[in-house]
């Protein structure tokens, strides 16, 4: 005997409005990284935008106001995005654990979310040339990037594992240099650095470095 055929599924629940909402930022952010990476922000409108997501031409400025309005909110997302990626790396960690933990984050950044960061890097050194909200921001995060290295190697200096002759603060500037030396790299050239063997001898180095003589 034929076994009976299943009843066609019930069709899925309507979206509600937040959901729709949230549904149609997301593809608008990602419509906007790909247009920043083509061409960057100068270039890129919210006209194109909505477009390429597949929305009303008129669909971002409506729900963001302005351009410089969207682009503070895909400023947001990404630092949300980058800070629970690093979280999930460093957690509660400190001293050199910390800061390799750091490395790592941002070495599988880079190959997870490469788009995300291209887009988010040009768009950041765009704002360098005008002040702007999100050059503000930028300089902001910047303080707090160089804040958690220093913090990170006086734990380790408390716990006796990294040598007291660091400056926490001399450190966390090089250590941040290195970092986005090392975007801006990768933003002109990827294919002329060879990552894991960069992040590899770095870590060595810091190991190197940090580590309490005796």
């Amino acid at each position: 005997m034929r076994a009976q055929a299943k009843p066609p599924e019930v069709s899925a629940r309507r979206r509600t409005q937040a959901e729709r909402t949230a549904l149609s930022d997301k593809r608008m952010f990602e419509a906007a990284i790909q247009l920043i990476i083509e061409r960057g922000t100068e270039r890129t409108t919210l006209k194109e935008i909505g477009e390429l997501a597949g929305y009303s031409r008129g669909l971002a400025h409506s729900r963001f106001g302005s351009k410089e309005g969207f682009l503070n909110k895909l400023f947001v997302r990404f630092d949300g995005r980058w800070k629970q990626h690093l979280t999930s790396y460093v957690g509660g960690k400190t001293g050199v654990e910390a800061v390799l933990a750091a490395l790592d984050a941002l070495r599988d950044f880079l190959t997870a979310e490469a788009n995300y960061m291209r887009a988010m890097y040009i768009l950041w050194y765009e704002s360098l040339g005008h002040d702007s909200r999100i050059r503000s921001k930028l300089a902001d995060h910047h303080r707090v990037y160089r804040e958690d290295a220093a913090r990170w190697v006086r734990g380790g200096i408390e716990a006796g594992e990294i040598d007291p002759v660091i400056n926490p603060e001399q450190f966390s500037v090089q250590f941040n240099a290195f970092i986005f030396g090392i975007i801006y790299q990768w933003l002109v050239n990827a294919d002329a650095l060879d990552l894991p063997a960069i992040f590899n001898d770095y870590e060595a180095n810091i190991k190197r470095l940090l580590s309490k003589r005796e």
